[in-house]
């Protein structure tokens, strides 16, 4: 058995399928079952990880947990690995990020200073662990899904930023193959998992145009104005302004460099972004 968390989230959906095409017991954690769409084979569970219930019975049986920080947040997810600890679960796989470098740095960037102390969790929790450190994804092109359907423009403070932008089934499959490993040569793995190649903001939309048949174009505007669309209740404009400033230091190079590990792992070369962008052209349209 299986547990899966964030199972109705990018990653978790792909992977759900991938785990049960495999031959997997999968029990899916999701905060409404009824609307969850997942296959019926899995054991879809009700769970809200932010909650203040026993986690322990959503593991029982289980031999493998995949665990997403997205699915509950930084405390919900520690919550989980001491859980798994005590519940008899014998591997983790994280989905961690590939702003942890396993320096000082990961101090010094929020991204990274939580994933890295998830990370240090897991470790410091004796059970089997891998952790497969996604970087660009390229999920992230669906903010630009409602300005492209009304517009076909994107507004951008910087269209020449560079990315490796990750198919969500490339990071599951990855985390698939640590999940129903059998040899071991995946215990104790941080894989950087990325695309196959690197693209600008401006060639993105341009691929989910010729993916959609839509004229798409990149609109620059300011990193103020950019930062202020990007913040909410939840991300202020300060820190919303910190990740814009980043982004732009990616013109000159990408944040990340190109990875072999989808093509070592799986055996087949990782999926472009204009399949990604084929894959998901309903939601641009």
């Amino acid at each position: 058995m299986i547990v899966v968390t964030g199972a109705t989230g990018n990653i978790g959906r792909a992977l759900v399928g991938r785990l049960l095409a495999d031959g997997a017991s999968v029990r899916a954690l999701t905060r409404d079952p009824a609307r969850a769409g997942l296959p019926a084979e899995a054991e879809t569970v009700r769970a809200d990880l932010t909650g203040v219930d026993d986690l322990a019975p959503l593991l029982t049986g289980a031999e493998a947990l995949f665990l997403n920080l997205a699915a509950g947040g930084d405390r919900a997810a520690t919550a989980l690995i001491e859980a798994a600890a005590r519940s008899g679960v014998r591997r983790i796989v994280l989905n961690s990020s590939m702003a942890v470098t396993d320096t000082p740095a990961d101090e010094t960037h929020h991204i990274a200073r939580l994933h890295a102390g998830l990370e240090r969790a897991v470790r410091d929790s004796g059970l089997e662990w891998t952790f497969v450190r996604g970087g660009n994804y390229a999920t992230n092109a669906l903010a630009w899904a409602p300005s492209i359907r009304a517009t076909g423009v994107v507004r951008d403070a910087h269209p020449g930023a560079r990315g490796v932008p990750v198919h969500e089934a490339d990071l599951a499959d990855v985390a698939a193959a640590a999940l129903l490993d059998r040899s071991g040569a995946h215990l104790g793995q941080a894989y950087p998992v990325t695309g196959p190649g690197e693209l600008t903001v401006a060639q993105q939309v341009a691929e989910i145009g010729r993916a959609t048949g839509k004229e798409t174009r990149v609109e620059q505007i300011s990193e103020e104005a950019a930062a202020e669309a990007m913040a909410g209740p939840h991300f202020p404009k300060e820190a919303a302004l910190e990740l814009v400033r980043l982004f732009g230091r990616t013109v000159e190079a990408p944040a990340f460099p190109v990875s072999d590990a989808v093509e070592r792992i799986t055996g087949r070369p990782a999926r472009t972004f204009a399949q990604w962008a084929r894959d998901h052209a309903a939601d641009f349209s």
